[in-house]
C-alpha cells in the first residue's frame, strides 16, 4: 500500500524484526515510549491521531523516535515507532510508515538545541488550551502548579508548526526549562527520560484542570493566592523534588499498570 508524505494508512501495518535490528539501548527506549503513548491514551490526553511524543535515539543524538502517521495512541507499539533525523526525514528502510510533519518542527527544534532533552510530548488537551490562552498563563495557584513556578516558557502562536524558521525562537522560549506553553495552542515538555517528560506532563495538566475549574482566568479573579513567601519556598522545595526526576519512581508502576491493560506495546 502505497503512500506518501503526510498521508495516513486506513489499515494497522504490523513491523516485524525491529528488535533484531537495532541495539538493544534503542529497544529499551521503544519499549519505553510505546508505554508513554498508551499512557496518554488512558489518561485522555490524545488528539486522535495527531501530535507527537518522541525520544531521542541512544548513541545516535541526530535521530529520533516518534509515532507513525495513522495508528492511534493505543496502537503504539515498539516496533512500529518510526526513527527519524532531525529534520523528518525517514531513516528505517524497513517501514512502511510516515510521519505527520505537522508539529515536528517544534520538537526538531528541541532535540537540536537541547542535547538533556532525551524526549519531548506535546498535548492539545481542552485545559491546556485554555490556559494557554490566558494572558496570566498558569498561576501558582495550589501546591501542584508550584513545581513549575519560575520555570515555565511561553511561546506566542505563529500558525501551524510547519516552518523551520519558527524552531530558533521556539527554543529561546522554552530557553532553560522543561515546560513550554504554546499560547493559543496547547502544552510541551521535556525530560532527561520518557518518565521524566510524561510525569512533568501529568502535573501540568492537573494544574491546569484545576485552575480552569477554580474559573482563575487573571490573577484577580476571586480565588484565594498563596503568600508571596509560601509560593517562593515551595516552589524551591517543588524544584529540588524535581531535580531527583520524580519520574523514574513511578514509572516502574506504571509500567505495570500498562502491561496489566495490554502489553503489546511491547511488541
Amino acid at each position: 500500500m502505497a503512500t506518501k508524505m503526510g498521508e495516513t494508512y486506513d489499515e494497522l501495518v504490523e513491523v516485524t524484526g525491529v528488535q533484531e535490528r537495532v541495539s538493544a539501548e534503542e529497544w529499551e527506549t521503544r519499549v519505553n515510549l510505546a508505554a508513554c503513548y498508551r499512557m496518554v491514551w488512558e489518561y485522555g490526553w490524545h488528539h486522535l491521531n495527531l501530535n507527537h511524543i518522541s525520544a531521542r535515539v541512544p548513541g545516535s543524538e541526530d535521530h529520533v523516535l516518534l509515532n507513525p502517521y495513522g495508528p492511534m495512541y493505543n496502537e503504539i507499539t515498539a516496533s512500529n515507532l518510526v526513527k527519524v533525523d532531525l529534520e523528518g526525514n525517514v531513516i528505517d528502510d524497513n517501514t512502511p510508515y510516515h510521519i505527520n510533519q505537522a508539529g515536528y518542527t517544534i520538537h526538531s527544534a528541541v532535540h537540536s538545541a537541547r542535547p538533556d532533552a532525551k524526549c519531548v510530548l506535546h498535548t492539545h488537551t481542552p485545559a491546556g488550551i485554555a490556559v494557554s490562552t490566558l494572558k496570566c498563563g498558569l498561576l501558582p495557584l495550589h501546591q501542584e502548579a508550584l513545581r513549575f513556578y519560575g520555570g515555565i516558557g511561553y511561546h506566542d502562536y505563529e500558525g501551524v508548526s510547519l516552518e523551520l524558521d519558527e524552531r530558533e525562537r521556539l527554543i529561546e522560549s522554552l530557553g532553560d526549562n522543561k515546560v513550554l506553553i504554546l499560547r493559543n495552542h496547547g502544552l510541551l515538555t521535556c525530560g532527561r527520560t520518557i518518565s521524566e517528560a510524561f510525569v512533568l506532563m501529568y502535573h501540568l495538566e492537573r494544574s491546569c484542570q484545576a485552575q480552569i475549574m477554580a474559573g482563575a482566568t487573571t490573577e484577580d479573579d476571586n480565588v484565594h493566592v498563596m503568600p508571596s513567601e509560601a509560593v517562593r519556598q515551595n516552589a524551591a522545595d517543588q524544584t529540588n523534588l524535581n531535580g531527583r526526576n520524580a519520574g523514574e519512581l513511578r514509572w516502574p508502576a506504571l509500567m505495570r499498570w500498562m502491561d496489566r491493560i495490554d502489553p503489546s506495546f511491547r511488541e
